[in-house]
């Protein structure tokens, strides 16, 4: 049987909670030139692009420097890109997260360093029996993680990224890079298939 936290995963929450709707109110000010609305929209964002630009990036030479600089980088991004921001059947979370998942790409390319995951940022407070979900939120089992996501594709990692790490909607997700929400469930629901099956030989995670 299936654990809580794989039921969980599979049936993440979907776009127009209160705290989105609170978010895509602001930026719909903050688009209109609204510097208080930008500014209270910053800060509220910042520390989750901080998480996800440390979660993709990882640490150099034992700190999250470069993962920090582009997270900042990013948020610059997301003040300059405001004016452009249009909350009609847009999410501002995925709207942000499309800017900095820019920013880690054009940090890669510049680096010309390989692209491996961290996960020593998660929560760690979960269900902690062996399935893909809970590994992605235990912080002791980072180094299991980048050697189980080896197995998955380039692009289903950022879909789980943005889906189990970050907490996107499917909708928010495709909006994020481009893809639709029926491809981003299918995609999310192979990867998880094909961590499952290599847990299933490896229990303490692939070594």
């Amino acid at each position: 049987m299936e654990s809580a936290a794989a039921a969980t995963v599979e049936t993440a929450p979907e776009p127009g909670n209160g705290h989105d709707d609170q978010l895509n109110a602001l930026a719909a000010r903050a688009a209109t030139g609204d510097r208080a609305a930008a500014e209270r929209l910053l800060t509220v964002v910042r520390p989750a692009i901080v998480r996800y630009c440390r979660a993709r990036i990882g640490r150099s030479f034992g700190t999250y420097s470069s993962a920090d600089d582009v997270a900042q980088e990013a948020c610059l991004g997301i003040y300059r890109s405001l004016s452009g921001y249009r909350s009609i059947g847009n999410s501002f979370r995925a709207f942000a997260y499309r800017i900095a998942a820019n920013k880690v790409v054009d940090h890669y390319r510049k680096s010309k360093v390989g692209r491996e995951m961290s996960y020593e940022v998660l929560p760690e407070e979960v269900d902690t029996s062996a399935n893909p979900e809970s590994l992605f939120l235990k912080s002791e089992y980072a180094g299991q993680m980048r050697r189980l996501l080896g197995h998955v594709s380039e692009r289903d990692r950022d879909i789980l990224v943005l889906r189990c790490v970050v907490g996107l909607s499917a909708e928010e997700t495709a909006q994020t890079i481009g893809s639709t929400p029926g491809a981003v469930r299918v995609a999310q629901h192979r990867a998880l298939t094909k961590l499952r099956a290599v847990l299933s030989v490896h229990p303490d995670g692939p070594a």
